[in-house]
């Protein structure tokens, strides 16, 4: 051991950064130290008579004791220069809406079952990290007011955050309790809540069912709060991200009238930021509408599928920018195979995103694969029941009710859909359908008159022109649609 350290003293000066590096991936990783600190040694050029003249095993302890020691002494030099805990750790950007969660309450009266609170709050900021527009702190941060009373606004207002995930865990024999809350901490004002109560069979798979749960609520709530909070700002104060959040609430709609409002406020989001996914996205999905219901213009079925590649290419981790352009391109490329493909990639990303979810249980319902866009569709509603997209969830079911000869199930789907978005013509037409193929001809020619009012230029030759990607599909509607006598 003495040979070991007095080449190292001779040594440290020259190769001391090879050293930290080396031996802070040996403590992190937790994989094989032995073999990464042979490399170490490798790399500061210790001679092998001295490489075996000790134990690794103690070589490692002394340097964990270094780093640590290293890292009390950095702590209280930074808080003789004046940083302390109540100065926040992060600054919120203007562009971006920032979240935090708080270490969930343990309700079980049990300390031991810290584990299971502390491991669903890791699962949660693991799963709203991969909301490409949300900034999440980290664990540790958030970790630092475990088992401290603390207020929720001064806690964000420590973090530097907007938005805040708090709850509680009770676990009794074999059942769980789950509670979480996102608070807006500007306002105080509670944005969503719900209460999870599970049976304990396998934890991991719990901890997976809840956390996609909690996520795919917190992500539409998040952003309807982001649009009334942009709604509040002043038009000439307004940033790329701000012009896509006033674009939203036209963009979703997906009818012609309204993309024209969302279309010029993307394209100034994209001046001043032309790599932002999301607003490439948010405009291919416009101008899809624009053609699609919009006159069928060559130059706006173009356009789309111009700004769905690019939201694909800027944004190939960001699951919402993946999915609508996945569908853009299904539809106006008619490219199904590679929009299935990007469909995976976002659910890879996100298997919570209820764009992803939604998007692709239509396009598998216009391309017959009822059963699995059925199931997405049911999971999109079970995720995310409130969020008024999911009338593209409601419209798969519908499909998928439809050819199954479920005419009322099929029914009640589309009045969902129509509930959830009234002016979307489509919606209009499947109800039509199944009220005649349920003997309801009254009904079904009063639904098929909404189609027209809700777009005037509707043709079944156009519809299919667009969602025509396997006519076979269509064929049992296009004969229904013929009897209540929609334009061909």
């Amino acid at each position: 051991m003495s040979k070991f350290f007095h080449h190292i003293g001779k040594k440290v000066e020259e190769h001391v950064s090879h050293a930290v590096i080396a031996g802070s991936i040996a403590m992190l990783t937790g994989f094989a130290p032995e073999q990464w600190f042979e490399k170490a040694l490798h790399a500061i050029h210790i001679p092998d008579e001295v490489h075996k003249a000790f134990d690794i095993r103690i070589a490692l302890v002394l340097l964990g004791v270094g780093l640590i020691t290293g890292d009390v002494i950095w702590r209280q030099r930074r808080a003789a220069r004046g940083f302390s805990a109540g100065t926040p750790a992060v600054r919120p950007s203007t562009e971006q809406p920032s979240i935090a969660v708080l270490p969930f309450n343990n309700m079980s009266g049990d300390p031991e079952q810290d584990y299971f609170a502390d491991g669903m709050v890791e699962e949660v900021i693991t799963g709203l990290s991969r909301i490409k527009w949300l900034s999440v702190i980290s664990r540790n941060s958030s970790f630092v007011y475990k088992n401290q009373p603390v207020a929720v606004k001064d806690f964000a207002q420590k973090l530097g955050v907007r938005y805040v995930v708090e709850g509680s865990v009770r676990k009794s024999q074999n059942r769980v309790r789950v509670t979480a809350q996102l608070i807006d901490a500007e306002t105080g004002a509670h944005l969503w809540a719900e209460q999870y109560d599970r049976q304990i069979e396998d934890v991991f798979a719990l901890q997976d069912d809840i956390t996609m749960c909690v996520v795919g609520a917190i992500e539409p709530s998040l952003r309807k709060a982001e649009i009334d909070r942009i709604k509040r700002r002043r038009p000439n104060d307004l940033g790329a991200y701000d012009l896509v959040l006033r674009a939203l609430p036209h963009v979703f709609t997906n009818m012609p009238q309204e993309a024209e409002i969302a279309i010029p406020l993307l394209e100034n989001a994209l001046k001043l930021e032309p790599n932002y996914a999301a607003a490439h996205a948010f405009l291919s999905w416009c101008l899809h509408a624009r053609f699609s219901r919009g006159g069928l213009q060559e130059k706006d079925r173009l356009a789309a599928i111009q700004h769905a590649h690019a939201a694909v290419a800027q944004g190939n981790d960001d699951a919402t920018a993946l999915a609508i352009a996945a569908f853009v391109i299904a539809l106006d490329a008619q490219d199904a195979p590679t929009a299935l493909k990007l469909f995976d990639r976002a659910l890879e990303i996100s298997n919570s995103n209820v764009f992803a979810l939604t998007c692709s249980a239509m396009t598998l319902a216009f391309l017959g694969k009822m059963d699995v866009a059925a199931e997405r569709a049911r999971k999109a509603l079970r995720l995310s029941p409130l969020d008024s997209f999911n009338f593209r969830s409601h419209n798969a079911l519908a499909l998928a009710y439809f050819h199954a000869a479920h005419f009322d199930k099929a029914a009640e789907a589309a009045r969902d859909a129509i509930e959830a978005n009234p002016g979307f013509s489509y919606s209009h037409a499947v109800l039509a359908a199944a009220l005649l193929r349920q003997g309801k001809t009254a009904e079904a020619k009063a639904a098929a008159a909404m189609v027209i009012q809700c777009e005037p230029g509707f043709t079944v030759r156009g519809l299919l022109r667009v969602i025509g990607l396997a006519p076979a599909v269509y064929e049992p509607l296009v004969a229904a649609w013929r009897e209540v006598k929609l334009p061909e």
